[in-house]
């Protein structure tokens, strides 16, 4: 009976094949699987005082996340938003188009998690909140992308956070709109632009006595000097009378 020899060759594909699929099993469990995410116990369109809590993922193995920008979609302003819960000493600061929570570093290696409360979820199916994480070194992950097509897991191209809403309630209707800052400013008083007129100085008021006659105090003199002539008249006649006598 003929002997069956195996060729080299077809050992050595077959050793190739194996180590390329478990270059792949690597690849696949490495941190590409670092993600943030957004989620509510009260995802609900038209919904009111909204807690939503944001996790973000360490994928650094050398810094602490230090930082999460995050960008609005449509329909929530930066004034719907208040800050909730976070790391020890994070705080929040509203942006034009969204919110930054950051403070102290978090461990090597440890997630992020906070909360803001939203004033009035917006009538829609889906939110998409867009998210830079930064790290202590400066490293910064996007989480910016859409949809599932997103990113090779070291913050480039990487798929936003989104929160799916369940329909609004019957009844449920949209609160009146929270004012911009830009609102805000155009609102307030803006001192008139017609010039007061001054209060005549007293210089001016002499000015249009002099215009109008004689000042009082110049009537007053011309008054008191014909005192004294008159009773220097009458001394007089009564002195020439008392001679003739």
């Amino acid at each position: 009976m003929p002997r069956t020899t195996r060729r080299p060759g077809g050992i050595r594909r077959t050793a190739l094949a194996a180590a390329v699929a478990a270059t792949a099993v690597l690849f696949t469990a490495g941190p590409a699987a670092a993600h943030v995410e957004v989620r509510s116990d009260d995802a609900q369109a038209l919904a009111q005082n909204v807690e939503l809590t944001f996790l973000a993922e360490s994928e650094s193995a050398t810094a602490g996340i230090s930082e999460l920008r995050v960008i609005l979609p449509e329909g929530l302003e930066p004034t719907d938003v208040t800050y909730g819960e976070g790391p020890e000493g994070w705080k929040l600061t509203a942006n034009k188009d969204g919110f930054t929570v950051k403070g102290t570093a978090v461990k090597v290696g440890e997630d992020a998690e906070l909360s803001v409360v939203v004033r009035q979820l917006p009538d829609a199916k889906e939110l998409v909140f867009k998210t830079l994480q930064t790290y202590s070194d400066g490293k910064v992950d996007r989480w910016i992308e859409l949809g599932e097509s997103g990113g090779d897991g070291h913050g480039h191209g990487n798929t936003a956070p989104v929160l799916k809403l369940k329909a609004a309630a019957p009844g449920a209707e949209p609160v009146s709109p929270s004012p911009s800052e830009a609102e805000t400013e155009s609102a307030s008083p803006t001192p008139s632009a017609e010039p007061t007129e001054p209060s005549a100085s007293p210089a001016a008021q002499a000015t249009a006595d002099d215009d109008s006659g004689l000042s009082a105090g110049a009537w007053t003199g011309i008054g008191a000097g014909m005192i004294v002539v008159a009773g220097g008249a009458f001394y007089l006649v009564r002195r020439q009378g008392r001679a003739q006598e």
